[in-house]
């Protein structure tokens, strides 16, 4: 990289900084309970919009992996959501009613809190619907591989995104407030992904998976990007771009080797593809708060017309961590 593309991005990373330092402005506290954060302790960082049905497992879920405390930006829920969230000991909450398409699709936001409480703490940043799967998950808590990653001087974790969805019709099972949502949703496309590496931040760029497959068949090139960077051992001076698909500075976004490598990795299972998502995919479409117009949320619009099944006779049923190194989805890299 040359001198002057890298001083180009100490530039926009200075912008972003100074765009999430004017953003709190956005933002409310309905319950800040930062001060019993320990020095050691691993946080989570999130947006949402009425998830009530999701956030109690969402929560249990990253708590049994090791999360000690969640910071949560609240988008102007109609749903409860709120109400519940201030109720949980381990939440901080922040509301606001802004444009989160002007936050940067919330990236701003959270990269405020980040930058006020985040400091020198491994950070994940997820949705409501993402569900970090890391080599050894089922027997070693989360501190284990952070512990690993600092010993490695690795400062950030990749987890590639992975669509599961139900066998037959979204509306056919429907989905209960605190369900596991992989109790339905346990089918995955194990191929079909393409990735390429981005040359200005250096990270790969994933595509594939079913909503390639059947949402944005006629315009693949267009299909939600698959690549994430979830975990980081945060520092005051990084900031996310563009969701957490990259970062600077731009070294923490050399997660892969060239072709998807050894180095180690994990899998955000993606619980989208519920019976609840109709009725979220026309709300956010009206909304019109999400990226290139709303691009992804109108292909969602004109398929569910047909009902589609999003499960076919290439579809993998999920069992373990396993089984994704298997299919070269993730890696254990050398963390034996």
């Amino acid at each position: 990289m040359g001198a002057l593309q890298s001083y180009g991005l100490r530039l926009q990373r200075k912008r972003w900084r100074i765009r999430a330092l004017r953003k709190r402005r956005e933002l409310q506290t309905v319950a800040d309970r930062t001060d019993i954060i320990a020095p050691q302790d691993i946080l989570l960082f999130s947006t949402q919009r009425n998830e009530k049905l999701r956030l109690p497992h969402f929560l249990n879920y990253y708590r049994d992996l090791g999360v000690n405390h969640f910071l949560i930006v609240d988008n102007d829920s109609t749903d409860g959501s709120v109400d519940y969230l201030v109720s949980q000991p381990d939440v901080s909450v922040w509301h606001t009613r802004a444009s989160y398409k002007r936050a940067r699709f919330g990236v701003d936001w959270l990269n405020w809190l980040q930058r006020r409480h985040g400091h020198g703490h491994w950070c994940l940043v997820v949705d409501p619907d993402e569900f970090l799967i890391y080599p050894f998950c089922d027997t070693r808590p989360l501190r284990a591989l952070t512990d690993w990653l600092d010993a490695s001087s690795i400062k950030s974790f990749s987890a590639m995104l992975l669509d599961m969805y139900p066998k037959g019709r979204l509306d056919a099972q429907p989905y209960v407030e605190g369900q596991d949502p992989f109790e339905i949703a346990c089918w995955f496309d194990s191929g079909n992904y393409t990735m390429k590496r981005n040359r200005q931040y250096g990270n790969l760029w994933i595509q594939g998976g079913p909503r390639s497959r059947v949402f944005f068949r006629d315009m693949p090139a267009k299909a939600p990007a698959l690549n994430k960077i979830p975990l980081v051992k945060w520092d005051r001076r990084y900031t996310y771009v563009s969701s957490t698909h990259m970062l600077l500075p731009r070294g923490l976004n050399q997660v892969y080797d060239e072709w998807g490598g050894e180095k180690a990795s994990g899998v955000l299972l993606h619980a989208k593809f519920l019976d609840t998502f109709s009725a979220k995919a026309a709300e956010e479409l009206e909304r019109k708060q999400h990226y290139a117009a709303s691009v992804e949320y109108r292909a969602y619009a004109q398929s569910l017309k047909d009902d589609p099944d999003l499960w076919c006779k290439w579809s993998e049923k999920y069992i373990n961590w396993r089984q994704l190194e298997i299919l070269g989805l993730m890696s254990k890299g050398n963390w034996a």
